[in-house]
């Protein structure tokens, strides 16, 4: 008696003290103004203690449920069981993605395993499966319509094929596959920022810097300073690094950049060599374990593709439509190159493709990227994309101060709909730093949408790495790097349009081969004559973009499209067959492996040590990501290229079509099939031909 009375009281202690320290926790509760100005990294492990055991106190209770099964007490307790961990891990996993620290980041990794060992052992839990396959044969559940019906059918697919009638011996290893998965991966991520950030030049020569444009100079120049140097300091971050392999006349000093950028986590102590292999071998492990013949099969069955072998079928078909004029324009690439230099010019490199396609692209169409920089400042092009938001969707976009951000740039926003109802907010996060990974995305913080009470606001961000404010003018982007924003936006549209009731289906949480559809469709607008008079402005004067310089633009568009095509292409070959055919005892090691497969889509031979998959984030930096799915980019380039005829016919700012695209895609998340969704938007199934013809290729 003695013992219970101790055991309780020990309890109930516990119990206390875990309230007393979540109430003082900033990340223990959802709260719509995320309070980032009071997250530390102290914070991090005794929140998500708290909040795992939470989440493992309400598993239990759906799994126990003592009434008869309904879909409240099973589904929808099931949807909502997790929503405060997903939240707080949501927002540490973006802070050590943006604002990272030693201490941060030690905290983030001493979290992961107990976290993904959670998520991976939820349909595992026999108790759970039990319950939700007793709610399966109910009269209730027999009747389930719309996103009911789906958020159970889904329910009920993903807990089979994530190994919910595993044996016990089955579902312990599966759950070691995935905490190793998820350790290993964090690394990969981990080793490319530090490789990343641990390169540096200084440029002390002025000469040296010849064929660059002001605008990189200058950051240069701000940067060596921001460090006491003197000189120019030039990093591997996007907006140095495509500078220097574009414009900069040295080809030595192109040559170092290319060889650092291209050996990214490949070298100690960055070495993701041995984690690429471990990871091919346990997700092919898991895909076994699970009933697949292998990864790639594992992860694309509830995707549009289905099959490994589908999507290589697809990108097999593209590669056959684009090689011929892939090896043409690498023939016009070097007779351009030896019609400048004469005739003994030597074959190109790696580090001259870049730069001679620039000056290729100047000649013949007379066009120089740089002189566009000037009309797209920051400030005016998202000023334009949110007039364009409000013109295609009835949105209304709002700068908000004083809402806490983790960074001085950060800006937040509010979006309300035409009638005035909100729907949600999100941070932007435009520029590059040392404590902040590479790259762009969009995150969700928030997962809102109808509910009983009211609508409940969705919370996201958008984050790049373009270029930044020098030499007193505002920041100046190039056409691509405006391009990134509005792409970005389109997930975010995505996302804070969402009309789902389920937050699991709701947003961007559809099949990855249809994720791309609604970001890649907006960076349409970026090449229309009319949405660009909306936020391409001079910086000094205010004038619109010459009509003489947009239609050199337009003309350069498809300039060296098949080579782009391939390099897309082949990213996505070497995906799927080191998911799917790699052997490491036939293959030997993958990051040579992949440099062979890389060979046959790039423009001049690769050098020995290209280990460009030692860096590549996409495949290696989650226990799934892009792995086995990164042809999704293509496959969406092909709805987005098809679905913007509609709006490319009837008028690029159609409120009708606008609407009817927000209907049908935006609001509805994965409620219902993606392609059921795209042919009711468009009326039919998708057409290649939209593609194929805007690339010059058709």
């Amino acid at each position: 008696m003695h013992t219970r009375l101790a055991e309780a009281r020990r309890a109930l202690l516990r119990f206390i003290m875990m309230q007393q320290a979540s109430a003082a926790n900033p990340l223990t509760a959802i709260q719509f103004r995320v309070p980032f100005d009071r997250i530390r990294a102290g914070d991090v492990e005794p929140a998500i203690a708290i909040l795992l055991e939470e989440a493992r106190i309400r598993l239990v209770g759906i799994a126990s449920e003592p009434a008869g099964r309904t879909f409240a007490n099973t589904m929808a307790a099931l949807d909502e069981m997790t929503e405060p961990l997903d939240f707080a891990m949501a927002v540490v996993r973006h802070l050590e993605s943006v604002t990272t620290t030693p201490e941060l980041r030690a905290a983030f990794n001493a979290v992961q395993p107990a976290v993904s060992a959670f998520y991976s052992g939820i349909p595992l839990n026999a108790g759970l499966w039990k319950g939700i396959k007793a709610y399966a044969a109910t009269p209730e559940a027999a009747g389930l319509q719309g996103e009911q019906r789906r958020f159970l059918d889904k329910t009920v697919d993903a807990f089979r094929r994530h190994g919910a009638d595993l044996d016990p011996a089955g579902k312990e290893r599966l759950e070691q596959l995935d905490v190793e998965l998820t350790r290993l991966t964090t690394r990969f991520a981990e080793n490319v920022l530090d490789s990343t950030n641990a390169f540096e030049m200084y440029i002390e020569n002025q000469a040296e810097l010849a064929g660059l444009p002001p605008t990189a100079v200058a950051s240069a120049r701000e940067s060596a300073a921001r460090k006491g140097r003197e000189g120019w300091r030039f990093t591997l971050h996007a907006p140095d690094y495509f500078a220097v392999m574009t414009y900069l006349d040295h080809p030595g000093i192109r040559r170092r950049f290319y060889d650092a950028y291209s050996v990214r986590g490949a070298e100690e102590p960055w070495d993701n060599r041995p984690l690429i292999r471990r990871i091919l071998e346990l997700r092919a492990e898991k895909a076994r374990l699970l009933g697949f013949r292998d990864f790639a099969d594992f992860v694309l069955e509830d995707r549009m593709a289905h099959t490994g072998v589908r999507a290589m079928r697809f990108l097999e078909d593209l590669k056959a439509k684009t090689e011929a004029r892939f090896h043409a324009e690498n023939r016009e690439l070097l007779e351009f190159r030896r019609s400048v230099e004469g005739p003994q010019a030597p074959e190109l490199e790696p580090w001259d493709v870049a730069y001679y396609s620039e000056k290729e692209r100047a000649a013949l169409y007379d066009f120089d990227e740089e002189a566009l920089r000037p009309y797209f400042p920051l400030e005016s092009v998202t000023a334009g994309l949110f007039d364009l938001a409000g013109r295609l969707y009835g949105l209304r976009v709002t700068p908000v101060t004083g809402v806490p951000v983790w960074d001085p740039q950060v800006r937040y926003y509010d979006v309300h709909d035409g009638n005035g109802d909100f729907l949600g907010g999100f941070y932007a996060d435009w520029y590059p730093r040392e404590n902040k990974r590479g790259g762009a995305w969009m995150g969700a913080l928030i997962t809102g949408g109808p509910a009983p009470e009211e609508f409940r606001p969705h919370l996201g961000l958008i984050c790049g790495n373009l270029t930044p404010p020098v030499g007193g003018k505002p920041a100046l982007l190039t056409h691509r790097e405006v391009e990134t924003i509005f792409h970005e936006f389109g997930h975010l549209l995505h996302h804070l349009l969402s009309r789902v009731e389920i937050r699991s289906l709701a947003g961007a949480n559809v099949a990855w081969d249809f994720v791309e559809l609604p970001s890649q469709i907006m960076e349409n607008w970026c090449w229309e004559r009319g949405s660009l008079d909306l936020f391409a402005r001079h910086w000094e004067t205010g004038a619109a973009i010459p009509e003489e310089l947009f239609q050199k633009m337009k003309r350069a568009r498809a300039f060296r499209a098949a080579n782009a095509q391939m390099r897309q292409l082949g990213f996505g070959f070497v995906d799927l067959l080191l998911h799917t055919a790699y052997s490491q005892e036939r293959d030997g090691d993958p990051v040579e492996h992949a440099r062979r497969i890389l060979q046959d889509f790039t423009p001049a031979p690769l050098p020995p040590n290209h280990a460009m998959i030692a860096g590549f984030t996409h495949l290696f930096a989650d226990p799934v990501g892009y792995g086995a799915g990164y042809y999704s980019y293509k496959w969406a380039e092909v709805l987005d290229a098809d679905a913007f005829t509609r709006f490319r016919d009837s008028g690029i700012f159609s409120r009708e079509i606008g609407a009817e695209f927000r209907a049908n895609i935006l609001a509805k998340g994965d409620s219902e099939d993606p392609a059921e969704l795209y042919r009711r938007f468009m009326g039919r199934e998708p057409d290649p031909r939209a593609l194929l013809e805007r690339l010059g290729l058709a």
